[in-house]
């Protein structure tokens, strides 16, 4: 039976591209659930040797770090470039949104409350 390497939940196509590619490179034998029907399970990449697992986490570790570091590396390069969102962008973009969640969350606020403000006229 195999050991869970990858849980693919919220797993970019790209990156599970990567980890296959990084297996079948080392030649470390896998297979691969697919989610089920319902979304209960969303799939994983497995690992059938136990022997290798230590091997396959170890590299899973390294491609884990420079993925890292090239994901801070171009968050960097946008915040240089003046393309990452602040609130106050998104806000100057769309302030309707902006001002309609704010009262939206008010109003839940406001009707959570509501019970305690009729407890304390009584």
């Amino acid at each position: 039976m195999g050991r869970l390497l990858l849980n693919l939940r919220h797993v970019p196509d790209d990156e599970a591209d990567d980890v296959r590619e990084m297996l079948e490179a080392h030649d470390i034998d896998y297979y691969e659930t697919p989610p089920n029907r319902w979304g209960i399970t969303v799939g994983g990449i497995w690992v059938r040797d136990r022997e290798r697992m230590a091997e396959a986490k170890a590299l899973m570790a390294e491609y884990q770090a420079r993925r890292r570091e090239q994901a801070l590396a171009e968050r960097e390069e946008r915040r240089r470039a003046g393309e990452l969102d602040t609130v106050g962008s998104f806000l100057r973009r769309q302030p309707l949104r902006v001002l309609a969640a704010i009262g939206a969350t008010a109003f839940i606020v406001y009707l959570m409350l509501l019970p305690f403000f009729s407890l304390a006229g009584d």
